[in-house]
């Protein structure tokens, strides 16, 4: 049976299409700045997701949970967390009004993408709008119920330019027996040689942090699992033991870009924040002359690089190089002094990718209501 708010949302989707006039899908608002300033560009009327809420069903025995999509992450994760239970690719928030329809837009992970998936690797089963003002439904509330193209996960990355999502079906998890933090000092070469010597053992590594601090070079590394796995990685690994309560703080502010590193920006008005997506054994990178050295989140595969619009060029080709690619994740605060600048194509926009986009919008939106405004920023 459909709520008020969803019926009222099908009808708004209904009449853009008679129009022919354009929508922006938007929750919180919370991750408006990824991606430069292409939704400060568009001129498409907003539909606010924000009324169509509530956990529609939670089976805590099952590990599955499904939500309306203008829900809050934050409760989300609170009503997961009553149970002993969360989601375990950690979705960054940015913002107290990130929603579940946002997360799984977005497609965006947190600091154990690379040990537990990500977004769509927990997606069951989803509902959306077409660009028709149809409600339809994928998948279902168990892994095995995929036939055909697995619509579900198309959607966990797709930025709202597919279709309306108004609610999902997620696999969600128990929150791990135990957990710790190990501190090492390493430059960065010394750091991704001993990430990558840790991975081809059988050890809980669930998450790390390289950054530099003070012209010192810190590794974090955090393990998660069972007591007797996590107790003996600590006596092989050695490192230095974290204050828990503290570095779960760290970590929740490495998630949201909440890190001092990351506030250096606020000091320097014309960096843009990169996000460079690599193979996990790619050395460190050859960053242009005068850029700091890279975050490296996710292993060694997610090098988050502040640097000058000017060096967008570069840093893809540096990228490209190691079989990875480059993005814009977050514009200069002096944006309007770089109009014009040349930016990165993302990868979407590549001939092939872009064929496959295409036909993917055709399919959900023929009359292209849902405003191409950003791809290929997810993972």
């Amino acid at each position: 049976m459909e709520s008020a708010a969803l019926s009222q949302i099908i009808e708004r989707v209904r009449d853009s299409a008679r129009a022919g006039t354009g929508l922006r899908v938007s929750g919180g608002g919370t991750k408006d700045f990824i991606g430069g300033d292409s939704v400060a560009k568009c001129r498409a009327e907003r539909l606010d997701m924000r009324r169509h809420l509530g956990v529609v069903d939670y089976e805590p025995s099952e590990l599955v949970v499904t939500v309306r999509a203008g829900t809050r992450l934050s409760e989300l994760e609170a009503e997961l967390a009553s149970r002993g239970q969360c989601l375990p690719f950690e979705p960054p928030r940015f913002g107290e009004g990130s929603t579940v329809g946002g997360m799984v837009a977005a497609g965006l992970s947190g600091p154990a993408r690379a040990s537990v998936g990500a977004v769509r690797d927990y997606v069951l089963g989803i509902e959306i709008i077409n660009g028709k003002g149809e409600l339809l439904r994928f998948g279902g509330q168990v892994m095995k119920n995929v036939a055909g193209y697995d619509v579900s996960r198309v959607m966990a990355g797709s930025w709202g330019t597919l279709g309306v999502i108004t609610e999902v079906s997620l696999k969600v998890l128990p929150v791990p027996v135990a957990e710790t933090t190990l501190k090492f000092e390493l430059d960065q070469a010394a750091a991704l040689a001993q990430l990558h010597a840790w991975g081809g053992q059988p050890l809980p590594v669930n998450a790390s942090c390289w950054v530099e601090d003070g012209g010192k070079g810190q590794l974090y590394v955090r393990l998660r699992g069972a007591r007797a796995a996590v107790e003996a990685a600590c006596a092989s690994m050695g490192g230095e033991r974290q204050d828990s309560a503290q570095v779960a703080a760290d970590w929740h502010a490495c998630r949201d870009h909440a890190l001092p590193w990351f506030a250096d920006r606020a000091a320097r008005p014309e960096l843009a924040l990169w996000r460079l997506s690599v193979p996990q054994t790619a050395p460190v990178l050859a960053l242009p002359e005068g850029v700091a050295p890279a975050l490296v989140e996710w292993q060694g595969a997610l090098r988050w690089v502040q640097a000058p619009l000017a060096c967008g060029a570069a840093l893809q080709a540096t990228a490209q190089a190691v079989g990875g690619s480059a993005l814009l994740f977050a514009a200069p605060a002096q944006g309007a002094a770089h109009e014009g600048e040349a930016l990165p194509t993302p990868p979407s926009a590549q001939p092939a990718l872009a064929a496959i986009t295409e036909r993917l919008r055709q399919a959900f939106d023929p009359s292209g209501i849902f405003q191409p405004l950003r791809m290929g920023t997810g993972g």
